[in-house]
């Protein structure tokens, strides 16, 4: 079980982030523990860092959508 402490600082992100995601439901599972503080385990992380991997664009040049055509302006 990792603490909130340690995912956060896997993840290079601040509490606040970590608790807004959860606010947004968009953190990986948390469990309250009884001490009050959120414990997350490993599994659960690495099933959530999977799915954003598999729902991240591969490679910059990658376009999810056309872009308006352009007209010519070389004056022909």
């Amino acid at each position: 079980m990792l603490t909130l402490t340690e995912v956060c600082e896997e993840l290079s992100v601040s509490r606040s982030t970590c608790y807004d995601w959860r606010a947004k439901r968009r953190a990986p599972r948390c469990i309250k523990l009884p001490d009050g503080d959120l414990g997350i385990r490993r599994s659960d992380l690495d099933h959530w860092l999977d799915r954003r991997e598999d729902a991240a664009p591969r490679g910059r040049s990658r376009r999810l959508s056309p872009g308006p055509a352009t007209p010519s302006t070389s004056g022909s």
